[in-house]
């Protein structure tokens, strides 16, 4: 297969290449820019990746930025900022995949475990953002008739837990690794419109 991962320059998105690029043909692509750059919150600059890339048979996203913060000094600006970035900026890049996606491809999101009724210290715009994009994808994969959609849902990641460790108190975090096999499953299988858990029930 021929996949467009978007955000491979991250902590889940290089263990998603590691773990898929030995099978597939793996463009990467990140803001940085690896072999190719994106800017998720700019549609042209989507346009403009696929166009360059050519037709594809998945799209895997596991980028997007949210504001953590307290409820007392929550500002809508901070949850624009959120939504703009990974909600709209993952619904951006699958609205937009669409003409280039082979028959029977797919596209899969990431959310996380804060979305899942995990709440957390300072996860207002995490859990708003996380439970939107659920919705997204569950409703898309009713109207999408021409390929699938699955959202990937890991608890907190071990390599990550020095950042945001604090947020998770009493979590059991898990390596990255066991996601991108989760994100496997979503790519090379069947399923589509689902939430795929990862290190949690």
């Amino acid at each position: 297969m021929k996949i467009v991962l978007v955000g491979a320059s991250g902590t889940l998105g290089s263990a998603i290449a590691q773990e898929l690029s030995g099978d597939h043909e793996l463009i990467r692509a990140s803001r940085s820019g690896q072999d190719e750059q994106v800017d998720i919150l700019d549609e042209a600059s989507i346009q403009t990746l696929f166009e360059r890339v050519g037709p594809f048979d998945a799209l895997i996203s596991a980028t997007g930025w949210v504001h953590f913060g307290s409820w007392e000094q929550a500002q809508p600006q901070d949850m624009a900022a959120s939504l703009d970035n990974k909600l709209m900026g993952q619904i951006r890049l699958t609205l937009l995949a669409r003409p280039f996606l082979n028959p029977g491809g797919s596209v899969t999101l990431i959310s996380g475990i804060v979305g899942d009724g995990a709440y957390i210290r300072d996860g207002l715009e995490a859990a708003t953002i996380n439970q939107a994009l659920q919705g997204f994808v569950q409703a898309s994969a009713l109207y999408w008739r021409e390929g699938r959609i699955n959202l990937l849902s890991p608890t907190a990641l071990r390599e990550s837990i020095a950042d945001y460790g604090p947020y998770f108190p009493g979590f059991e975090p898990i390596p990255a690794a066991q996601a991108a096999k989760a994100c496997r499953r979503s790519v090379e299988g069947v399923e589509t419109g689902r939430i795929l858990r990862v290190g949690y029930a």
